[in-house]
């Protein structure tokens, strides 16, 4: 299995570091969430941890996100002219 840490831009809040994290450590997203505020309001190494992650992981650019991947699509979509 391939599995590639980057930002989500399915599941994103600020950035999408939360979300990209939660994916690839396979957790739900709020759990990391909260661990990051409380990392945030225990010293304030989180915000700049946050930054950090923001500037340095990647983008998601393989297409699993709903808008990029036509198979997440319906028929319904194209009828009603969604792309």
């Amino acid at each position: 299995m391939n599995k590639r840490l980057c930002k989500s831009r399915d599941d994103r809040i600020v950035a999408g570091v939360c979300g990209g994290l939660a994916e690839f450590f396979g957790l739900d997203s709020t759990i990391i969430r909260v661990i990051w505020a409380v990392m945030i309001f225990m010293g304030g190494s989180g915000l700049l941890l946050y930054i950090i992650c923001a500037v340095i992981i990647p983008n998601d650019t393989d297409g699993r996100s709903f808008y990029q991947n036509p198979s997440y699509r319906s028929d319904e979509d194209d009828a009603n002219g969604w792309r």
